[in-house]
């Protein structure tokens, strides 16, 4: 039995609906009811319930509507349908739209009792599939958490001190460091570890529809609202939500998110409950936001409240004694994805790859050994079998001459600049392939070239 589980019985006849109270709550069950359907889905957007016993039929709002909603609000609640020996060929339809089980009127207290076990371990098992899915494929992202280098070692012991802790995290680093990749390691070291991880690129949504798919809707709130919605945050409770591009977020929208962190607590587009959520945040952007706060784009007190514990990632020119370590990984990766007999890199091209400035860091090397995987003919990686944007690089550029400031040969912007330029050239002006190379959205690309003020072209590929 589980004593935390939370059961909400439905049912318009009295003295039904209290024999099921009385029977659950002596089991131990946390038990809420209503008289009716509507009330019923209203709670269901409030609270979330492990298990809901509905009569069949109802007034307006009948057992198959509670059934419909609840299978929305929150595919791992368990329903379960109430109906007289009249309503059976309902009950077993209802079974077929998602439905637990049935009871049929009049029932005993030991089916009540055992029908309600069964439905908690079937949410259970439902459950951890899919954490288990989850995991794997979280484990399978952190084994490209690859390096040896001291900046990349000082990464892991922060990872691993403040994975413990429930406080809130901000992770800086260029485009493509791996800043999902240290959330994700944050979370699965984390007591968290077997609740739900929520990434969100905030950058790659509208603000309006960002704002429903962090806090839910109600319905009717906006055109196309034809149901209540939970939001991410609700989605994440018990977990971690990973919030990334945080620096892109409008003012209104900051306050908001400053309200949860402050009150842990969401409202949903539309309404006005506060609905409790307890959900870690893990922040990342690539801007640096003390400067956004100072141009006052960035509300001061939203990021002091993000800013709690701060993990700088650093870009890959300036670990190049990883490269040769990522790439292998990499090339091992898709060979053994595509089948290719591929076993190394020629010295020649080693080189290369660690000479290049590599602006679109960890995530930009992997997409040009994934081209490379495609495209070699032998078993070594020929220098030839490089992009020409990584054959051409400037070995000059290397993280050396980065880190310690050494000559004026330009600055970081302007080699993005430049590394723009030639990607776009290399691909015909072909957007989609420029971003795949660059490792990044073709909403960044877009942003990108409006920064540096670089002509796109036409709408379209």
């Amino acid at each position: 039995m589980e004593p935390e589980a939370r059961v909400l019985v439905v049912d318009d006849d009295a003295v039904a609906r209290d024999l099921l109270v009385e029977a659950l709550r002596k089991e131990g069950y946390e038990v809420e009811a209503t008289a009716g359907g509507g009330e019923a889905i209203a709670r269901g957007r409030e609270q979330r319930f492990d298990v809901v016993l509905t009569d069949l039929r109802m007034g307006e709002v009948d057992g198959l509507d509670v059934l419909r909603e609840f299978k929305q609000l929150s595919p791992d609640t368990s329903v379960v349908l109430l109906t007289a020996f009249g309503s059976m060929d309902g009950a077993i339809e209802a079974i077929r739209h998602g439905a637990y089980d049935y009871l049929a009127k009049p029932f005993k207290k030991e089916e009540i009792r055992l029908v309600v076990r069964r439905s908690l371990e079937h949410s259970r098992l439902v459950r951890e599939n899919a954490r288990f899915r989850e995991q794997e494929r979280e484990r399978e992202s952190l084994s490209q958490l690859v390096g040896s280098s001291p900046a990349m070692l000082e990464v892991y012991k922060l990872v691993a001190r403040v994975s413990p802790g429930k406080s809130t995290v901000l992770l800086e680093g260029e485009s493509g460091t791996g800043k999902e990749l240290v959330a994700r390691a944050i979370h699965q070291n984390s007591p968290r570890r077997d609740r739900p991880f929520v990434p969100v690129n905030c950058g790659a949504l509208p603000e309006t529809l960002l704002e429903s798919e962090l806090f839910g809707h109600e319905r009717g709130a906006f055109t196309g609202a034809v149901g209540a919605k939970r939001g991410l945050f609700e989605t994440a409770h018990g977990g971690t939500i990973f919030l990334d591009e945080i620096g892109d977020i409008g003012a209104a929208l900051q306050v908001k998110l400053l309200r949860v962190l402050q009150e842990q607590e969401v409202r949903r587009v539309g309404g006005t409950a506060a609905i409790k959520v307890n959900t870690r945040i893990i922040a990342a952007t690539n801007r640096h936001l003390p400067d956004l706060v100072k141009e006052g784009r960035f509300r001061e007190d939203l990021f002091y409240r993000l800013n709690v514990i701060r993990i700088v990632l650093p870009p890959l020119r300036r670990r190049r004694e990883d490269i040769p370590m990522l790439a292998h990984h990499f090339l091992q990766k898709f060979a053994v994805a595509s089948a290719r007999a591929i076993r190394g890199f020629l010295p020649a091209t080693m080189e290369l790859l660690q000479g290049y400035a590599w602006p679109g860091n960890v995530r930009e090397l992997e997409n040009v050994i994934e081209r490379v995987v495609s495209l070699a003919h032998g078993p070594l990686v020929l220098p030839d079998d490089l992009p020409e944007s990584v054959r051409s690089g400037q070995p000059s550029l290397t993280a050396d001459d980065a880190a310690s400031g050494a000559g004026a040969l330009c600055t970081l912007e302007e080699l993005e600049k430049q590394h723009l330029i030639r990607v776009l050239r290399e691909t015909g002006g072909n957007k989609v392939r420029a971003a795949k190379i660059l490792g990044i959205d073709r909403r960044t690309l877009y942003r990108m070239a409006e920064r540096f003020g670089v002509e796109l072209g036409e709408e379209g590929e």
